[in-house]
């Protein structure tokens, strides 16, 4: 379980905001009345695994904590192009500057799942587990291990953990018996 609501999460997105807006998203602010209430629909372009709809709830709403939020998906979910994930209604500068940030962490993130699950796709039936990697990408470490569950994946620590427990126990009991 991620909580999308963390200090660190948080953190994460006010950076990124910072480097993506800076001062603001000038077009719409010069061209678009304050206060103006909009409402967008979040629409599936690919058949894949959805990760990162919570995620996109909580990057809007730091611009908007008013927003009005309906999720027709979850993540996790396994959809087909076209599904409409979500609809969000609120100040029309926050959905419009929240946009490219939470469109680029979905779609990472509903990649990273689509194509775990896809690789549990193809060892399904085997006895192999599919594992995430420490290779992430800095920064983004806890939400792509988090994709990778998303996807049907294990994360390799908790995997590797009990695997050592599990033998280190079976050698001491051994040990401790003989």
């Amino acid at each position: 379980m991620m909580d999308f609501r963390s200090q660190e999460i948080i953190a994460l997105i006010d950076r990124c905001f910072a480097e993506d807006i800076g001062s603001g998203d000038h077009s719409s602010l010069a061209s678009i009345p304050q206060g103006t209430v909009g409402e967008s629909r979040l629409l599936l372009k690919e058949d894949g695994v959805l990760a990162g709809l919570e995620l996109g709830e909580v990057i809007l709403r730091r611009l908007d904590p008013n927003l009005e939020w309906v999720a027709m998906a979850k993540d996790g979910d396994y959809l087909l192009a076209g599904t409409q994930l979500a609809s969000a209604r609120g100040n029309v500068h926050a959905l419009l500057a929240g946009e490219r940030l939470m469109l680029n962490f979905m779609q990472r993130l509903s990649g990273v799942a689509t194509q775990t699950y896809n690789a549990v796709e193809i060892v399904k039936g085997t006895g192999a587990t599919i594992l995430d990697t420490r290779k992430t990408t800095p920064g983004l470490r806890a939400l792509e291990k988090w994709a990778v569950t998303m996807g049907g994946g294990y994360i390799c620590v908790s995997v590797c953990l009990s695997v050592c427990l599990s033998v280190c126990l079976s050698v001491c009991l051994s040990v401790c018996l003989s």
